[in-house]
């Protein structure tokens, strides 16, 4: 049965797959975490963050994906922005 003119809403499943999101997101710990930590103001520090993903179990598919999609800020993979360039410069 149709409503020909009558707006309606669909249902629509989210998931992280469907957002747009990575696969791995929702298994990595910093979505666990608060976001402040990986987004850290000029200067703050980055302790906490990297600490949190020396034990995630996504680390380097984070870490590809920030370097693939060319992520400016925050902590991704264990490395802020600076390590990240400096690691694609190394690689050429």
């Amino acid at each position: 049965m149709t409503n020909l003119g009558v707006p309606t809403m669909r249902q629509i499943p989210f998931s992280a797959e469907e957002s747009g999101e990575p696969e791995w997101h929702e298994r990595a710990l910093c979505a666990q975490t608060d976001p402040e930590a990986f987004f850290p103001e000029k200067g703050g520090s980055t302790r906490e963050a990297k600490k949190i993903c020396t034990g995630c179990e996504v680390r380097a598919e984070c870490l590809s994906y920030a370097l693939a999609h060319d992520e400016r800020f925050g902590i991704w993979g264990g490395l802020s922005e600076r390590e990240r360039r400096r690691l694609k410069r190394a690689a050429g």
